[in-house]
């Protein structure tokens, strides 16, 4: 049940907003503070009602609602019990500024329009009608699970996380755990009979603090998306420290995880701090990543509880550091350079040294490891900012053969003219490699001249003696030239393979991200972002003007996304390279809304399919079973009614007989499609409480009166009470116990037993028929499908069906499972009941 997105039900009124008041534990004061909160709207001359509130008899917590308008309740009957709720139509009708609604994951009493009293809320903030609500800690769905586990107390009553984060305040109430148990102690919270119950169980100093901290890092972490969306939406770029968020920079290099371990010991010396692993894919020659190394530093990251990015960026400093701004970072941990003595001397400045001249606000620790200084690799070509190399390129071609000159004039004599050539001839391929084909040319040129006027006789003059001497000097500008012109042409060749491979990287992260479920519109959207470094990413509506257009001025970059939507990103210009990447993110996110929409189509279709399934099925299957009863129980009463026989005492009572077993059974019938009726709409009413199996199991062999085979039970007055409706345990049992007394051999018994294991009981019905094959396990619970029948003639199926659903209404399962020596045995495991009385949480 997803909550919907709030959409102001009539055109021209802005949805309601919504306040909500967080609780770590029953009793805080959440109810009080928001009729607090009510009061003091009230003399700020605001309209508000209370359209509910729950104050459980605390005399404190009554005395708020005077002065404040009380909406009646609606009265709804439950089992021949009336409850009052939240009325919904008089809240529309009343139509007030604020509604106060206690209780938000509250279920409703069947018989209203909506099942959750938070969908009764999300009709309030549609039609412009501002609520404030409570709720505690322990209701919220993604913390379901992690609070049983602390508190042992499982929560039926749940709300999806998205309703409160979309509120547009949460205020904690927030209360000691010491100063809660005084005031429970006091009689402000429980009755005085709950009250020791209470104190020993669920509102003990350890299950009180545990969720007093996940109150608390559950709201620190909603204060920092505001503060995330805050700085995005003004363009602050510099690092707030509100909170230790440490980056880790992988390269796929061996030292990955010495690192990723030392940034987890710098976030873990501050709680709460956040470790990001950020990955550059460079699109400007460097791609010397590892994949599998790169895989499984990811894994170590997660498994530590940090999260794994990769962005795209030509300069890796600037990268890293756009990342660390765009995430609010306060540290970024790198490794020392692996680079050899060699590459040192080519190239003193490295990343590390660039990223710490840039870093401003960000602390960086640059971290030793095994493999510092040993990398064998000469400085690749290429990896200087473009602007660089243009600037540079040139200046080299001129002057790197004025120099070359100066030395070889200081060494006159020791080299022949071949030799002086070839070095010459060097020297324009190193600046080939440099600055491009344009420098090179600039280098021959200058290399020509300068050979011909030093070093050709005659020298210090352009003129050429010697006819070999002129061709030496063509053939070498036409060498210098053309090995230029190759070089270059390779290294952009090269570039453009390490372009394609970066993209292929980048690309394969998002397809990971995409495979391990990560397909929700908004998870994509904030890999978009942060992949390239944007402030903020989004998807808006296409409008005439856009169709297919593409653009990219003032930080401000669109891409179709669809035949509908465009992908909106703010931040900085983006080169011509991450352009194709980002269409192609595009494309992706094109395809998850296509997905996400078919998926809601296909999730509103299935509960109609199920529908006209089962009424298939129960027209297919309905017709032998009604009419056999039918049938047999008009006979009798035809025949009784007859004047033409005079039946004796013993055969009108025979008939009689007859008849009462027909209707019994057409009202076993009967109750048995009610019941799976009101299963599959979710509106079976339960009443659970201690109940002995040993009462219920008889009353369940009731309609069984002479079996045709004998029924055994054992350890049925050994065990405590479980936590059943009884009516409803005595159908599972009365249904599995037929089931197996049909398939038993004659004279072959049925075994009922109990056992306690743990928290819950198990009773098993054994029978020694024909058993069941693996693969028809699930099967025998589908309704109106009897095992290896196809017309459904012997019955309608709907006896195992029935009790499994049952089962699990009352929070209990059944399962199949082969008897030892042949045959079916069906586990009925159920809650065993507790020793003393429950304490309502609320």
């Amino acid at each position: 049940m997803a909550p919907r997105v709030i959409a102001a039900d009539t055109p021209g009124v802005r949805p309601g907003r919504l306040k909500v008041f967080l609780g770590a534990a029953p009793g805080v004061g959440k109810t009080y503070r928001m009729l607090d909160e009510g009061r003091r709207r009230v003399r700020r001359g605001t309209d508000v009602v209370v359209a509910y509130a729950e104050c459980h008899g605390r005399p404190h917590t009554e005395e708020m609602l005077e002065g404040l308008e009380v909406l009646p309740r609606a009265h709804r009957s439950y089992r021949g019990t009336s409850f009052g709720e939240l009325d919904l139509d008089a809240v529309l009708t009343r139509r007030p500024a604020v509604a106060l609604v206690d209780e938000l994951p509250h279920t409703n009493v069947p018989g209203g329009r909506n099942a959750k009293r938070w969908q009764d809320i999300e009709e309030l903030l549609g039609a412009g009608i501002d609520v404030v609500t409570t709720v505690n800690i322990q209701h919220l769905e993604s913390l379901n699970d992690v609070v049983e586990k602390i508190t042992g107390v499982p929560q039926r009553e749940t709300v999806p996380d998205e309703v409160v984060r979309r509120a547009h305040q949460i205020e904690l109430v927030d209360m000691p755990a010491e100063a809660l148990r005084r005031r429970m102690a006091h009689g402000n919270v429980y009755q005085p009979e709950k009250v020791d119950a209470a104190l020993a169980h669920y509102f003990r100093i350890g299950n009180l603090t545990a969720l007093r901290e996940l109150a608390l890092l559950w709201v620190a972490g909603r204060v920092d998306e505001t503060l995330q969306r805050y700085r995005s939406e003004h363009g602050i770029g510099t690092v707030w420290e509100t909170r230790e968020r440490v980056v880790v920079a992988l390269t796929g290099g061996p030292e990955g995880e010495t690192l990723i371990r030392r940034a987890e010991r710098i976030a873990d010396r501050s709680s709460g701090g956040d470790l990001l692993a950020v990955h550059v894919a460079r699109s400007d020659g460097l791609a010397y990543a590892s994949p599998a190394a790169l895989a499984k530093q990811r894994a170590l990251v997660e498994s530590l509880g940090g999260s794994y990015h990769s962005v795209v960026g030509d300069h890796v400093p600037t990268a890293l550091l756009d990342f660390a701004r765009a995430e609010n970072a306060t540290q970024l941990v790198l490794g020392t350079s692996r680079r050899s003595w060699l590459s040192r001397l080519v190239a003193p400045r490295g990343i590390g040294e660039d990223t710490v001249e840039l870093s401003g606000d960000i602390d960086v620790h640059m971290v030793t490891h095994e493999g510092a200084g040993r990398g064998r690799r000469l400085p690749v070509p290429g990896r200087q900012p473009a602007h660089i190399r243009r600037l540079a390129g040139p200046v080299a071609g001129l002057l790197l053969p004025l120099l070359l000159t100066v030395v070889l004039i200081q060494s006159r004599g020791t080299l022949n003219l071949t030799s002086e050539a070839l070095l010459f001839l060097v020297t324009v391929i190193g600046v080939a490699c440099f600055g491009g084909v344009v420098s090179a040319l600039l280098a021959s040129l200058s290399a020509s001249l300068l050979l011909n006027y030093y070093f050709i006789p005659p020298s210090g003059q352009f003129t050429i003696t010697e006819p070999n001497n002129a061709l030496a000097l063509a053939v070498f500008a036409l060498v210098a030239v053309t090995v230029a012109a190759i070089v270059d042409r390779s290294l952009r060749l090269a570039r453009r393979a390490a372009s394609a491979t970066a993209e292929a990287e980048t690309l394969s992260s998002l397809a990971g991200n995409i495979l391990r479920g990560d397909q929700a519109v908004p998870i994509l959207l904030e890999r978009t972002r942060e992949t390239f470094g944007m402030e903020s990413a989004e998807l808006v509506p296409r409008t005439d003007q856009e169709a297919g257009a593409e653009g990219d001025g003032d930080g401000l970059v669109k891409v179709p996304a669809g035949p509908d939507r465009m992908l909106v990103l703010r931040g900085r210009r983006l080169p011509a390279s991450e352009h194709r990447v980002l269409t192609a993110f595009a494309a992706h996110l094109a395809a998850a809304l296509d997905h996400a929409r078919l998926t809601e189509a296909a999730a509103e279709v299935e509960p109609v399919k199920a529908a006209d399934r089962m009424r298939t099925a129960l027209l297919a299957a309905v017709s032998h079973d009604l009419r056999t009863p039918l049938a047999s129980g008009r006979a009798a009463v035809s025949s009784l009614r007859s004047t033409d026989v005079d039946f004796s005492t013993a055969e009108r009572d025979e008939l009689l007989a007859t008849a009462e077993d027909a209707l019994i059974e057409l009202n076993r019938l009967v109750d048995n499609l009610l019941d799976m009726s009101r299963l599959r709409a979710g509106a079976l009413t339960l009443h659970l409480q201690p109940t002995a199996v040993a009462d219920v199991l008889p009353l369940a062999l009731a309609p069984l009166a002479t079996p045709p085979v004998p029924i055994e039970t054992r350890g049925l007055t050994e065990i405590g009470d479980v936590l059943a409706d009884p009516p409803l345990l005595e159908r599972v049992l009365a249904n599995l116990v037929t089931n197996a007394v049909r398939h038993s051999p004659a004279r072959q018994r049925v075994l009922v037993t109990a056992s306690a294991l743990g928290t819950r009981i198990e009773l098993r019905v054994v029978d020694r028929g024909p058993g069941l094959r693996p693969e028809d396990r699930d099967r025998i619970f589908v309704p109106f499908q009897r095992l290896g029948d196809s017309d459904n003639t012997s019955g309608l199926g709907l006896g195992l069906a029935l009790s499994r659903g049952l089962a699990e209404a009352m929070g209990g399962t059944l399962t199949p499972e082969d008897t030892p020596g042949g045959g079916l045995t069906m586990v009925l495991s159920l809650r065993a009941a507790p020793t003393e009385e429950p304490v309502e949480l609320r």
